[in-house]
């Protein structure tokens, strides 16, 4: 067996974007920067986004065998936290606030809303990319919506952080919840897919 260890496949963020556009938007074709439809929801924290899977299985117990005859996969829920350094920014806090953008639109320069009383179920579609030199990660999620907000806390010695949550679901005609395409750069991967 070949060793294909490679330290250039190593992966340090350098950089972490996350856009947002109208739910089912269409992710731009391969790594393409994001066009108009796409707003970037600015500056985020060193630590990038925190992208979780969380899988929920039942076993099937039956008499006559000491092991499960069967497993039942019975939830697979993806989930994406960051924190967000533009405490005003109008998109971050559209979302946090769990109100529509316009809302935030300014009249002399200030806005006002109220928060809604019975949660609001606000979806858009994501895009959170990575990058390291010329390697990149994208994750493209059609259907998600902010399902946890930490706590805010406006501070003398420090900017104000928005931590969010995403939670992601099916995109239009049952497209899948998360998409995840990598450039590897220029990095020879051919050693890991051996011909047939």
């Amino acid at each position: 067996m070949a060793d294909t260890r490679n330290a250039d496949l190593t992966f340090g963020a350098t950089d972490y974007l996350v856009h947002m556009a109208a739910v089912n938007t269409t992710s731009p074709a391969g790594l393409a920067d994001p066009a108009v439809a796409w707003q970037c929801l600015g500056w985020t924290t060193t630590e990038g986004g925190l992208f979780k899977i969380e899988e929920e299985s039942k076993d099937v117990d039956a008499a006559g065998s000491l092991e499960p005859i069967r497993t039942l996969m019975t939830k697979s829920t993806k989930s994406l936290q960051v924190t967000f350094l533009e405490g005003i920014n109008p998109l971050v806090r559209a979302l946090y606030d769990n109100v529509p953008v316009t809302s935030l639109q300014p009249t002399d320069g200030v806005a006002s809303y109220a928060f809604p009383d019975k949660p609001n179920d606000l979806r858009y579609a994501f895009l959170f990319d990575t990058m390291d030199g010329d390697k990149r990660i994208r994750l493209y999620m059609p259907n998600g919506k902010v399902t946890e907000r930490g706590d805010e806390q406006p501070q003398t010695e420090d900017v104000m952080p928005v931590q969010l949550t995403f939670k992601f679901y099916k995109g239009a005609s049952n497209a899948a919840a998360v998409t995840r395409t990598i450039d590897y750069g220029d990095i020879d991967v051919s050693g890991f897919f051996p011909a047939p």
